[in-house]
């Protein structure tokens, strides 16, 4: 299977650490945040994995190369100045992932889940299968309520609301209204909710932990000992 790397967002809020630094190279533990990625998706036999930058990709690239370092075969989508946003930077990067359903992984996430958790077939009639965490303090209301069928929704009063932890499986038909290798600015979640009209978006939850590292304060919580 091949897998994306998403990497081209400004990381504003984690100012001043990403003025010099793309929020994916920031360190944890002495390791970048993409590194742990690189390594779990090297381990599961993955040959070619896609990153997508746009600010400061050229340092990116500088660091981790063709991807040899780690048993990786890497490809880089640039994009212009201010990114594609999510589902956009995946359509620009279609032609490298192929006509099989592939992992989409956030690159400014950290977590400790076993990458052989990933999802490895969708059901039958899914265009992405998403992980979900429980609500972090900072996100409390979620963003998806999740059936007993594994299938999401949007309801805004459900119980059972969980957080997208951006790592998923992705099948290309997802993106079919869009030529791809074409560049338009567009998110991940207009997409998803387009699923979730046709009963096609389905998730379920994982117990690792996982911190979306959207600030220097968490960041700097995940450098703690364990």
């Amino acid at each position: 299977m091949k897998a994306m790397i998403l990497a081209a967002g400004r990381g504003k809020r984690m100012q001043p650490l990403t003025d010099t630094l793309p929020k994916p190279l920031l360190a944890v533990r002495g390791k970048p945040l993409i590194q742990y990625h690189l390594e779990k998706l090297a381990a599961l036999g993955v040959e070619q994995v896609v990153i997508n930058h746009a600010w400061l990709g050229h340092l990116l690239q500088q660091q981790l190369g063709d991807g040899s370092q780690f048993g990786l075969r890497l490809c880089y989508s640039a994009e212009p100045p201010g990114g594609l946003e999510t589902a956009g930077g995946i359509i620009k990067a279609l032609p490298w992932l192929g006509d099989e359903p592939f992992w989409v992984i956030n690159g400014d996430v950290f977590t400790d889940l076993d990458f052989d958790n990933l999802p490895r077939q969708l059901e039958a009639d899914a265009d992405a299968h998403l992980l979900l965490v429980a609500n972090p303090v900072h996100h409390p209301q979620g963003d998806f309520a999740l059936a007993q069928s594994g299938l999401l929704s949007t309801d805004a009063n459900a119980s059972n609301r969980l957080t997208y932890s951006g790592m998923g499986l992705f099948h290309p038909r997802l993106f079919a209204a869009y030529p791809a290798g074409s560049e338009q600015v567009l998110a991940l979640r207009s997409l998803f909710e387009q699923a979730i009209q046709r009963q096609a978006l389905y998730g379920s939850c994982i117990a690792a932990a996982w911190t979306d590292v959207g600030t220097p304060e968490r960041l700097a919580q995940l450098q703690e000992p364990v």
